[in-house]
């Protein structure tokens, strides 16, 4: 697929490839706003999608009714924290074995790519949620 350069394209792509936060189109929107004021969010929005059908970007759904967009496009999976909503890569052992049983001949199947994500709790809520018990097993030591 041969493209015509667009400027507001490659600030799209610029803002969005050193990222690890995986951004929404309305995030991305906010910072190419920075450099591009007119550009619409429709624009960003295309932008995005052509990058991913580019194979450039993958997108992940959480269940929080917005799409979210990932310059790494290696296999890899993700983490999403049910307190603050963030959404992380995950650095986990490798599942190639999985994959080759589960694309063995005898299952009649061939996986050539996967998404796998898991919900917790981040380790920035944790340590609020400590932090806070914390400071109540102090005030009633005090009492």
């Amino acid at each position: 697929m041969t493209l015509k350069y667009s400027r507001q394209r490659q600030a799209v792509w610029d803002f969005i490839r050193e990222r690890h936060d995986h951004p929404t189109a309305s995030t991305v929107y906010e910072g190419v706003r920075q450099i591009y004021p007119n550009i619409s969010l429709g624009t960003v929005y295309r932008n995005l999608m052509l990058l991913k059908d580019m194979g450039k970007l993958s997108t992940i759904e959480i269940g929080d009714n917005a799409i979210h967009f990932d310059p790494n496009i290696s296999d890899h999976e993700h983490f999403v924290c049910r307190r603050c909503g963030s959404l992380a890569d995950l650095d986990t052992y490798d599942l190639k074995a999985v994959r080759t049983r589960l694309a063995s001949a005898a299952a009649g199947r061939e996986i050539d790519t996967y998404s796998t994500i898991y919900f917790g709790i981040c380790r920035n809520c944790l340590a609020q949620t400590t932090e806070k018990a914390e400071a109540v097993e102090i005030q009633g030591a005090g009492s």
